[in-house]
């Protein structure tokens, strides 16, 4: 959720990144007969990709993708705070692609035009931008809405286009990877603590000239999650999924993700070995299985239950 945990994948697992072998799907044919991509289970392939700033996660991006009958609605990938479009989805841009989603993903709110740490803006900012990068998938693809995966902070920026700049016209499905409806209650700085210092009643007075203009609205009782709470934080007409961990560090409690109305997962329920952290469940095998099953329910498989690192995910196991 933070980009110094970013930071801190990127030195945890440096390591893995030179020695470690990614599990990857078998290289055979992917919807329509293209060949499949590799597809990484592990902190390796997000090190190595944070190399390469601004490249389009494998799969992703490409314009002249035309949605298929079976997968009518292009996925929209929606990183978390401190990541990009680059770093966030090594593992399920392909993943989707594979199966024949034409899968679009964008890097919003970074501090620079071409910043590799996204989602430092203000979500309200971040929002328009979503908003317009939808309007071009659309349009690029002639079809009348989109599907939403989002990870952190992309599960909660997009509620404010879903709630008040009238994106829940344009989305079908939304599966949201360790969501935060109620916010958390670890700062991604020490916000609250620094305005008790400061005696500030507003935590947002408190980070001025600290360059993270979202990160006090994480936290619970924010004016940002308030607004939300009041518009109702589940959007009608959108069907959502929520897919939540146990071993959340930073969203706390993790049940913030639970939705009234939506199909709320928890992976740890049936698979105990799995010991997925905030960061590694978006690139485990587990998570990608429950995805796929909530964007196409009529064929959804039984997930798969194997041992899951925090940090590393199936990686090195």
């Amino acid at each position: 959720m933070r980009g110094t945990t970013w930071v801190r994948c990127v030195v945890g697992v440096a390591v893995a990144a030179v020695v470690g072998t990614a599990a990857v799907l078998p290289a055979a044919a992917a919807p329509g007969g293209q060949e499949r991509l590799p597809v990484p289970y592990g902190a390796a392939a997000t090190v190595l990709a944070a190399l390469e700033p601004n490249a389009d996660p494998p799969g992703a991006n490409d314009f002249s993708c035309e949605p298929t009958a079976e997968h009518p609605d292009p996925v929209v990938l929606v990183h978390g705070l401190g990541a990009s479009k680059t770093t966030n989805w090594q593992t399920m841009s392909p993943l989707l692609a594979n199966e024949g989603y034409c899968v679009f993903a964008l890097t919003y709110g970074a501090a620079s035009p071409r910043g590799q740490i996204g989602g430092v803006e203000p979500m309200e900012e971040s929002a328009e931008e979503l908003d317009a990068f939808v309007a071009e998938v659309l349009a690029a693809t002639g079809t009348g809405r989109v599907d939403l995966v989002g990870h952190s902070e992309g599960t909660l920026m997009p509620q404010y286009w879903l709630q008040f700049l009238g994106g829940a016209e344009f989305v079908d499905d939304y599966v949201a990877v360790t969501p935060l409806y109620d916010g958390t209650l670890a700062d991604p700085l020490p916000v609250a603590a620094l305005a008790d210092g400061l005696g500030v009643r507003d935590p947002a007075a408190a980070v001025v000239g600290v360059p993270c203009g979202s990160c006090p609205q994480f936290i619970s009782g924010s004016d940002y999650l308030e607004r939300m709470a009041a518009a109702g934080a589940r959007v009608e007409g959108v069907d959502y999924t929520t897919v939540m961990t146990r071993y959340d560090q930073l969203v706390i409690p993790y049940t913030s993700g639970e939705l009234e109305g939506a199909t709320n997962i928890v992976v740890q329920d049936g698979c105990e070995v799995d010991l997925s952290d905030h960061l590694s469940i978006i690139f485990s095998e587990r998570t990608g299985q429950l995805i796929l099953n909530a964007l196409d329910p009529a064929n959804a498989q039984e997930p798969p239950c194997r041992p899951v690192l925090p940090l590393l995910g199936n990686e090195l196991i």
